[in-house]
């Protein structure tokens, strides 16, 4: 018989090491909560989450932070190169305002060509009115965030062919190329969910019918395939039918990737304790999937989203480019670089490349976020 030895001193409860605020807090800490914490430590996913959400609002707010309307068209100054904003003129403080141009004609390389006009200070206005618009497609106005002078005119970013501002058309591209990835992704997400769920579910003759299908839609090389459906929208269409079409097309060819993520988790989570238990309960399959296997494994799908919303953007753009997507009046970062195709001309005017910086940023920024939510979304790693 073993011995046993008891401490005859009395209990001090101060003597038991205690957990502070901040443990306590994390040893109680919910899924979402034990992400969040995890993310914010990931100080590039959190910048390029701060860099979308800035992007985002100008492209809410285009039309009001937009010197000009979408098709003002400024002949006197066709392929004008981008301005500069001074503040000083002269070792004197001005305020905000540009240089006017000088503007002459090279008779050998028939090349447009501008320089500043120093005695022509146009001084900057703000919250004033120019061209009228519709904010949001709902009440006409006409006030804008900066304006030119009265006589004067303001191309940050120069002008096209037509001489319309390629600033104000940029901010106003921002608005169709960032809803496809939005739009797109929610009706992928739906159907990567509702057919990946169906699949690892009831397993069987339906997973390999669904597994099948998969494989033939990723066997088509992407772009191509982008081109074919394309190709086949009615040139008749309206502006807002192509958009729908476009957006509908590249939902339809990226679900493929989150329906195996669903498969392949709800595989192994069909046999846990809880959904057996909701099983013998009667729950029916829609309310388990949904209920008790889906939240399980959240937040890795909407990790997974945040990634194919770059491809998508990046899908619109390379169609557009190729004419073969949006098409004008709709104007798009892709519609935009549409008119950058001849290398000639771009050589000339270097300036109308400036679409594609938005679509780098953006696709970063996106790609950055989407492996810090990856990483957060195992949170005990």
């Amino acid at each position: 018989m073993s011995t046993h030895y008891v401490s005859e001193a009395p209990f001090d409860p101060h003597s038991v090491e205690r957990l502070t605020p901040e443990q306590e807090r994390l040893y109680l800490a919910s899924q979402w909560q034990l992400m969040w914490l995890k993310l914010k430590q990931h100080r590039l996913a959190v910048g390029s989450s701060a860099v979308l959400a800035v992007i985002y609002l100008l492209a809410l707010f285009c039309e009001f932070l937009s010197p000009y309307n979408l098709h003002t068209r400024h002949t006197d100054y066709i392929y004008a190169p981008p301005q500069r904003v001074h503040v000083f003129h002269d070792g004197e403080f001005v305020g905000p305002f540009v240089y006017g141009y000088r503007y002459q004609l090279n008779m050998e390389n028939l090349k447009r060509e501008y320089t500043s006009d120093t005695e022509n200070i146009q001084k900057l206005r703000f919250f004033c009115r120019g061209d009228e618009y519709k904010f949001w497609g709902l009440a006409e106005t006409n006030v804008h965030f900066v304006c030119p002078a009265s006589d004067g005119y303001l191309f940050l970013f120069g002008t096209d062919r037509l001489g319309r501002d390629m600033y104000s058309r940029i901010l106003h591209g921002a608005k169709i190329s960032l809803t496809i990835g939005l739009v797109g992704i929610v009706l992928s997400f739906i159907l990567g969910i509702v057919i990946g769920g169906i699949a690892g579910y009831y397993g069987g003759v339906v997973d390999n019918i669904i597994q099948r299908l998969i494989e033939i839609l990723r066997s088509f090389p992407e772009l191509p395939l982008w081109m074919a459906l394309s190709a086949t929208l009615p040139v008749t269409w309206s502006p807002i039918l192509v958009f729908f079409g476009i957006t509908l097309i590249l939902a339809l060819l990226d679900w493929t990737g989150l329906a195996r993520a669903v498969r392949s988790k709800l595989l192994s989570l069909r046999e846990e304790d809880y959904c057996t238990a909701a099983q013998l309960m009667g729950a029916k399959p829609r309310r388990i999937i949904g209920r008790h296997l889906l939240p399980g494994f959240m937040s890795h799908l909407i990790a997974s989203a945040s990634l194919s919303i770059p491809g998508m953007i990046l899908g619109e753009t390379a169609l557009s480019f190729l004419g073969l997507g949006l098409r004008p009046p709709i104007t798009s970062w892709g519609v935009l670089l549409n008119e950058a195709q001849n290398i000639n001309v771009v050589a000339l005017y270097p300036w109308l490349m400036l679409p594609v910086v938005p679509v780098i940023i953006v696709i970063l920024a996106f790609n950055f976020l989407g492996d810090g939510l990856r990483d957060a979304a195992d949170p005990y790693k």
